[in-house]
């Protein structure tokens, strides 16, 4: 099985502490203030969110279940000392559509020990919790 490609990222200051990247084929523009785009910390906290989220919504259609809508809102505890790590995280899923709580709960266990390459890509010590809650 071939493995995947690297990802190759392009950074470019642009200012102030503000740099244009370019990875792969996206561009945006990350800011340590938050305000022309994410900071690198608010983009991993996204980037965290955005995988769970996709596992979840790929393992609930891959399984016919009748998802209408997935939202996903994201909370990261920091470190009051550098680097300001995240300590705890909560990941909140707000599930519609009448999906079986058992399927959300696996969709939600797969995505967290087996296929979010975010979450293992970070530290294992953080407090991770995820919660749902469903709707019809």
């Amino acid at each position: 099985m071939p493995s995947k490609p690297p990802t190759i990222g392009d950074l470019t200051w642009i200012g102030d502490l503000k740099f244009s990247a370019t990875i792969d084929q996206t561009s945006l523009v990350f800011d340590s203030s938050g305000a022309a785009g994410p900071s690198p910390v608010q983009a991993l906290a996204g980037a965290l969110a955005a995988c769970m989220s996709m596992d979840v919504a790929h393992v609930l259609t891959k399984g016919r279940h009748p998802l209408r809508a997935l939202r996903a809102h994201v909370a990261g505890q920091r470190a009051q000392e550098d680097p300001h790590r995240f300590l705890r995280i909560d990941l909140h899923f707000t599930v519609e559509g009448g999906v079986p709580k058992d399927a959300v709960q696996r969709a939600i266990a797969l995505s967290r020990d087996k296929y979010c390459s975010v979450w293992h890509s970070m530290r294992q010590d953080i407090d991770f919790v995820v919660t749902f809650e469903s709707r019809d």
